[in-house]
């Protein structure tokens, strides 16, 4: 199996992750190593996919996200065809194909990603942790809707969820996942009972229960 570029990985390493302490806490370099992880590993199931590529994808897909979170693929894209150092290791095409694929690793996107590159980022961001989701849901309420009162911090949390992870979900995945698979399960059982979510939630993120939620 091809070795990634040992310099590749320096560089990365050096000058690139260290930009990710300025993202909240759901797309920090610990959200990072879990894709560029994921990628590898889905890397397996498709032909002729190069190593470096899948690598440079996944560790700048979320580079910008604390620029303009809604736009943030846009953003981490043109940050990585923008960097003159990627010259060192891809070809101008290689370049475009990876510029491509994180610009499609989004949930959200409507059509699938255009190379085998996107199909595998995208799928290898989706989250197979229901304690994970919650908290960072959670975490990402307090930081931007710091007026939201406790109840509506959980609606807007179950609503989120049932649109990404639900039965009609958008987070759609192009690997093989059996983790993602369970996480789907586990996610439809728990979105059944609201009660169950609300505790859960609550659970997961050190609150106290309170009768105001129910």
């Amino acid at each position: 199996m091809q070795e990634i570029n040992n310099d590749l990985k320096k560089y990365i390493e050096e000058n690139i992750f260290p930009i990710y302490e300025k993202n909240d806490a759901g797309h920090n370099l610990e959200h990072i190593n879990y894709v560029i992880k994921r990628c590898l590993k889905f890397s397996k199931q498709f032909s002729n996919i190069n190593l470096d590529m899948v690598y440079a994808t996944a560790a700048y897909h979320d580079i910008a996200h604390h620029i303009d979170k809604d736009n943030h693929e846009t953003l981490s894209a043109k940050w990585f065809y923008e960097d003159e150092n990627t010259k060192k290791f891809f070809s101008e095409e290689e370049r475009l194909i990876i510029k491509e694929a994180i610009e499609d690793h989004r949930a959200s996107l409507e059509r699938e990603p255009r190379s085998d590159y996107g199909k595998i980022v995208s799928s290898a961001d989706r989250s197979t942790d229901i304690k994970m989701i919650l908290k960072r849901t959670h975490l990402y309420s307090l930081k931007h809707y710091p007026k939201m009162n406790l109840e509506e911090m959980i609606d807007r949390a179950y609503k989120n969820i049932s649109q990404k992870y639900g039965s009609e979900g958008y987070a759609k995945n192009y690997c093989l996942d059996e983790e993602y698979n369970q996480f789907k399960k586990e996610v439809k059982l728990l979105l059944k009972d609201k009660n169950e979510f609300i505790n859960k939630y609550l659970e997961v993120n050190g609150i106290k229960n309170s009768n105001n939620c129910k």
